[in-house]
């Protein structure tokens, strides 16, 4: 009996500590939540992008109603037992944002539901124009159409060569099209750019490459989407041909978006040199253009002393600003880029005309909220990552209290006033390159470690040299003056050029990384948002989980194999870290998605010239020498006949067996057969070899989303 009363009393004690440690506990919360009161409403957006990414980051319907109905859960349990507290109602708000997220992306997923090509094949149809894109440096176009059978993809995507391409192609016009055709393209090996999403969102249903292209009717009555759409090719055209080669392909990206008349050898160099944002339309481009118009309008409309006395300048000079910011965002295709930076300096002009404080995190919070909501799926694409994490960190530094003190203006000298901007600068530009190069490993599996020096010239070079010329060239165009400001313009983009090139040649210029597992990015990703998000000192455990997604990322192997859906092309690694192609004649588009997904550079050896492998016409057979073990490969690559019992033998003596061919069921490898059977099932594989060797597969990537193609 006595030793039940004890045992009564001590679990009473310890409830009572375990209730009083909850309740300092939720204390010591509150007060966090008190301090940072004006930073909670920014994770608003940020509990919707963890909704939209879970979706696409399960695999299925089951785990997106499990995520769907926990988020619902947490936020009701929140808000019931913690709802008079400050955190308590943040993390309710947070938790019914994930909600709404994950059934956002969900809804829009179902609403872009349409047919699409299930084979590929020779296809006679007549379509509507919706875009004519000229890919310059290719010399061809390419074309987006909207088929009239209902049967047939709301839209498909076909190139034609330049040469072929008859007159009176444009947004609107009927066309009779023959074209071999295919579905949207599949992620080629794990890791890879996933096209068939993107054409699932853009209701693209298959693509391919005319063969013979008719115009039946002219443009009648088009859309005001298909008048700008005309505006734009004719105003790019008009820029390269004032401007030629890569200078052109620049200026005319600069102008309207259109970034397909830049050779692919600038384009690398741009991207290698951290540069590449200068030729996306963003808010750089966006702010040059609204800032331009206003300090004109504003200085103009001043000449009037009676305007100047009478009318509030600064507010129609923040008008005038704004419809040019509009303008210039349709102008250029309305990407998420653009409008994303159109509705942030609609809000700048706003607070302007309110004489509020402009450029916020707040501000930017309502930026990524608006594209959300209005476009879910932009947020696993590239462009969307790169321009919102450039601008929070951009504003997150600037409200930092020190980094204001450090670059607030002061009384003193030239010398040290140039100074102060040069330090603002440089500091600026390293926060936006520690921002955004997990993105760029993750996303392009590169990114140029000169960026922050090259950025420091080319930033204000573009704004306030570039940028205004091109302007001043265009208006002058109109009354046939413009040729010297051109000459200026080409000047300026040369040495824009010179630079990408130099600092993309320089030794150590960039960094590879394989293929990034989502969990790092994912907690590189949470630990930014927390640093940048917060102001007291608690910020500082975010560093946790960047740290921990860093060591991850550069922690993880590249494979020892790739091998693409199809079957016919394979990478392997040798013990030197060299790169071996089974079929040296493949395109540069595998070779370089190859080389990217294993880190390195594309210079790859022929597959027999391994000292470790042996190939006939036919059949390659490679030995990797892995922690002790040595693994037997075999590969096909050809569809000529190979005897039977030779095959069957030959499977039996090998570890792993690729081929695009269908294998017979007596060939049977040890650990792996990958034929085209197999490979329709689970696409491209990245295969890493060791003490527990491992196969990751494209459709385990995809799971069960709409776009995928494995069964």
């Amino acid at each position: 009996m006595n030793t039940d009363i004890a045992d009564l009393v001590e679990a009473d004690v310890l409830g009572s500590r375990i209730t009083s440690g909850m309740t300092a506990l939720g204390r010591r919360v509150e007060h966090l939540a008190e301090a940072e009161r004006d930073q909670l409403p920014l994770w608003l957006p940020v509990g919707l992008m963890a909704g939209i990414a879970a979706w696409f980051w399960l695999p299925d319907r089951f785990g997106w109603m499990a995520f769907a109905a926990g988020a619902g859960a947490l936020a009701l349990g929140f808000a019931a037992t913690a709802g008079g507290t400050r955190w308590g109602r943040a993390l309710a708000l947070f938790s019914l944002a994930a909600a709404i997220g994950i059934g956002l992306i969900w809804w829009k997923s179902e609403r872009a539901a349409g047919p699409r090509l299930e084979r590929e094949g020779l296809v006679e149809l007549t379509a509507s124009i919706d875009a004519v894109r000229p890919l310059a440096a290719e010399r061809t176009l390419r074309l987006l159409v909207a088929p009239q059978d209902p049967a047939m993809p709301r839209r498909l995507r076909v190139t034609l060569p330049e040469a072929d391409a008859p007159a009176g192609l444009a947004p609107g016009a009927t066309v009779r099209v023959r074209a071999w055709l295919m579905p949207p393209a599949p992620m080629a090996v794990p890791g890879a750019y996933d096209f068939a999403r993107a054409a699932w969102f853009q209701g693209i249903g298959g693509t391919g490459r005319a063969l013979d292209v008719t115009v039946v009717a002219a443009p009648s009555g088009q859309s005001w989407r298909a008048t700008i759409a005309d505006w734009r090719q004719r105003l790019a055209a008009h820029v390269r041909g004032q401007l030629g080669g890569g200078e052109g392909g620049i200026a005319a990206a600069l102008a309207t978006g259109d970034q397909f008349g830049i050779s692919e050898a600038d384009a690398e160099a741009m991207r290698r040199s951290g540069l590449a944002h200068l030729l996306s339309v963003s808010g750089l481009h966006l702010t040059a253009a609204v800032g331009a118009v206003m300090l004109l309008t504003l200085k103009l409309l001043a000449l009037s002393p009676t305007l100047a006395l009478r009318v509030r300048l600064v507010l129609v000079a923040a008008a005038t600003g704004a419809l040019a910011g509009v303008a210039y965002t349709l102008l250029t295709g309305a990407e998420v880029p653009t409008v994303r930076a159109c509705i942030a300096a609609l809000l700048v002009l706003a607070g302007i005309a309110l004489g509020r404080e402009a450029l916020t995190l707040r501000l930017v919070a309502v930026g990524a909220l608006v594209v959300l909501l209005l476009w879910p799926e932009s947020l696993v694409g590239p462009s969307f990552q790169l321009s919102f994490a450039a601008i929070t960190a951009i504003v997150a530094l600037h409200e930092n209290p020190r980094i204001q003190h450090w670059l607030s203006r002061r009384d003193e000298g030239a010398v040290a006033r140039i100074g102060r901007f040069l330090f603002g600068l440089v500091l600026t530009g390293l926060a936006v390159e520690i921002a955004l190069t997990p993105i760029a490993l993750f996303h392009f599996h590169k990114a140029g470690l000169y960026g922050a020096a090259a950025n420091v010239v080319a930033i204000p070079l573009t704004t306030f040299v570039i940028m205004p010329l091109e302007a001043l060239a265009l208006l002058f165009d109109t009354v046939g003056l413009g040729a010297p400001f051109w000459w200026l313009t080409g000047q300026a983009l040369s040495f824009l050029l010179w630079l990408a090139h130099a600092t993309a040649d320089a030794p150590g210029a960039v960094a590879l990384l394989p293929a990034m597992p989502r969990g790092a990015f994912a907690l590189l990703v949470a630990g930014g948002l927390w640093i940048c998000l917060w102001r007291t000192r608690w910020r500082r455990w975010g560093l946790a989980p960047v740290a921990a997604g860093a060591i991850w990322a550069l922690a993880t192997p590249a494979p020892d194999l790739l091998v693409t859906g199809d079957g016919r092309h394979l990478v392997v690694r040798d013990v030197a870290g060299r790169l071996a192609l089974l079929r040296p004649r493949a395109g540069d588009y595998v070779r370089d998605t190859l080389a990217e997904l294993s880190g390195a550079e594309p210079d790859f050896l022929d597959l027999d010239r391994l000292p470790a492998a042996a190939c006939s016409a036919d059949l390659c057979v490679a030995h990797l020498d892995r922690d002790g073990r040595r693994w037997r490969l075999l590969a096909t690559r050809t569809r000529h006949f190979v005897r039977w019992d030779a095959m069957i033998r030959a499977c039996a003596e090998a570890d792993i067996v690729v081929s695009d061919r269908l294998l017979p069921r007596a060939c049977q490898p040890r650990w792996l057969r990958a034929d085209r059977a197999f490979l329709r099932r689970t696409g491209g594989l990245a295969i890493s070899l060791g003490p527990e060797p491992r196969v990751a597969t494209v459709a385990g990537q995809v799971g069960r989303h709409p776009w995928a193609t494995a069964p």
